[in-house]
């Protein structure tokens, strides 16, 4: 099933009326709550009634605030996303380090190879650098290959001075696009029952999403590719109304062709059967079509 991603750009009041979603502006407009994946709630002039978004949530509908500059600075999360929840928190306590580590070597060795796709799409030379430390990521990625890779990797793709730190809009999109990402990672994890806090290698105290921020690595290449391809000069509504087509992409994993929140969903819970059942084969990855 193909879930619809809806934005509320401008001044209006959403509520719920008997399974669907009202959203009352300039005209009404009705959408049925089985058929959102995502609301992107864009202006700080949107009023919502708690029945909704308690609905919303029962719905499993991942909801996204922005602030005033319409960049992504919240979202909704539910407390219970799972009837075995319980059963999947003791799960994911009994995690060794080891079990960790072993998931945590496999997502940065695809996060690199990801990365050396896209430059050898782009016809960059320094592909073959980043496939060299692919081969060279050591248990738990001690040697920090995932690091050295991304700073060859990011000026390759955008310029020998270009840093992640720089306030221009390329920085601008890349971070929309990462938040949105993230989004869609944690309605997965907290829908299959487990915590985002409690993460493989992320461990920051003050970071909420520590295992969304783990899993989502070899996706990030999905928003690079689309930012190398905006060439934003700025980055504005209609920009970011244009990296909200990532949410369409579609890509190919366990030899189907799927939209990007199904292929999330897929990733996610082979990389939890991987998990428990100590078995990296059964990790599946997506093949983008470049």
């Amino acid at each position: 099933m193909s879930w619809r991603t809806v934005v509320i750009s401008n001044n209006a009041k959403l509520d719920y009326q008997i399974g669907y979603l009202v959203v009352r502006g300039e005209s009404t407009t009705k959408i049925h709550l089985n058929e959102i994946g995502t609301l992107i709630v864009e202006s700080t002039a949107v009023s919502m009634t708690s029945y909704l978004l308690s609905e919303l949530i029962k719905n499993k509908v991942k909801v996204i605030f922005c602030d005033e500059k319409r960049n992504p600075i919240s979202e909704l999360v539910s407390y219970y996303g799972s009837h075995d929840t319980s059963a999947k928190i003791r799960k994911q306590m009994e995690w060794t380090k080891e079990d960790k580590a072993l998931i945590w070597t496999e997502i940065v060795s695809e996060k690199i190879k990801q990365q050396a796709l896209l430059l050898e799409h782009y016809g960059k030379s320094e592909a073959n650098m980043l496939y060299g430390y692919m081969s060279e990521v050591e248990f738990g990625d001690i040697t920090n290959r995932e690091g050295h890779a991304a700073k060859v990797y990011f000026n390759a793709l955008f310029g020998k001075s270009f840093t992640r730190t720089d306030e221009i809009p390329t920085n601008a999109a890349l971070n929309y696009g990462y938040s949105i990402i993230l989004s869609l990672f944690n309605r997965e994890i907290v829908s299959s029952g487990y915590l985002t806090q409690i993460g493989l290698f992320h461990d920051n105290m003050f970071n909420q999403f520590n295992l969304a921020s783990d899993f989502m690595e070899p996706f990030r290449p999905l928003v690079d590719e689309m930012v190398v391809e905006l060439k934003p000069n700025c980055f504005e509504k209609d920009e970011k109304h244009r990296m909200l087509g990532l949410l369409n992409k579609e890509v190919e994993i366990a030899g189907k062709r799927e939209n990007l929140g199904n292929a999330i969903k897929i990733y996610c819970r082979s990389v939890f059967d991987a998990l428990n059942d100590r078995d990296i084969s059964q990790i599946r990855f997506y093949f983008n079509e470049l």
